[in-house]
């Protein structure tokens, strides 16, 4: 089994006249909690959108579980095993908690329209197992109780934490969170820090992009820290607060006002 999942090489990305990403390469190595952070603008959403398949590089390559994947759109890649949730919330209207999260299972069933539509015995039985296998993982997310209520009536911590269970659903090798935190008060914080934890303790591999500092310091492994596209820095937590570079961007001297 391959000790990186994820490997970043010398990736760029142009928006017109702004290098949004340029030559960045780093790895994500399996089993660890690797945060992004950087300053508004320094590429943070560019990376996860270029790495997750929601954009493709002008450079460089992705690799996921030692394929290239670069260019592979989203759903390829859940596919393979990479799974992410939103800064934005993006659940569907009019479903229960339950149903969201079984759409983060198709990458596990195989029927077809037409066996489906027949209700035959093998799809039954596949349609029974992801249902019972999603509300496993709504009670490890301590969701249980709001399977049958619809996801967006939801408090609003609450809906943070069903869209993670929509990722999990799909047993990723690879979850990418993209600011897990926002939106959310301290106690909340605090148990998404926690929550992630036991994802990671489970084995499952994290990189999340966040802001709240007190979070990244608290769960991260290794920090990877962007300015104006590039990265600035990489290592511990304990390695990153006395960086003098990371220091100085957070000070306001990155003037990036990129993606």
């Amino acid at each position: 089994m391959a000790t990186q999942v994820l490997e970043v090489r010398e990736l760029g990305r142009r928006f017109g006249g702004l290098q949004a990403v340029a030559d960045l390469s780093f790895c994500v190595t399996r089993g660890v909690v690797k945060a992004v952070i950087g300053p508004n603008g320094a590429g943070k959403t560019t990376l996860f959108n270029l790495v997750s398949g929601f954009a493709r590089p002008d450079t460089g390559s992705v690799c996921f579980l030692g394929e290239d994947v670069r260019g592979l759109p989203a759903h390829e890649l859940a596919r393979r095993g990479m799974a992410r949730t939103f800064q934005q919330i993006q659940l569907v209207p009019g479903m229960s908690v339950l149903e969201n999260v079984l759409t983060g299972r198709h990458r596990h069933t195989r029927a077809g329209f037409l066996p489906s539509l027949l209700r035959l015995p093998r799809t039954v039985r596949e349609g029974r197992a992801a249902r019972e296998h999603c509300r496993e993982t709504l009670a490890f997310l301590g969701l249980a109780d709001y399977a049958e209520a619809e996801a967006v009536s939801l408090a609003y911590g609450l809906q943070r934490l069903v869209e993670l269970a929509r990722a999990l659903a799909c047993e990723p090798q690879l979850l990418l969170l993209d600011e897990p935190a926002a939106g959310l008060n301290m106690r909340e914080t605090e148990e998404m820090a926690g929550t992630i934890r036991r994802i990671n303790a489970t084995g499952l591999t994290v990189l999340l992009v966040e802001h709240d500092m007190g979070l990244v310091m608290n769960i991260s492994h290794e920090i990877l820290v962007l300015g104006a596209g590039r990265r600035v820095a990489e290592g511990t937590p304990h390695e990153i607060q006395g960086n003098p570079d990371v220091i100085r961007i957070y000070l306001g001297e990155d003037d990036d006002q990129g993606p």
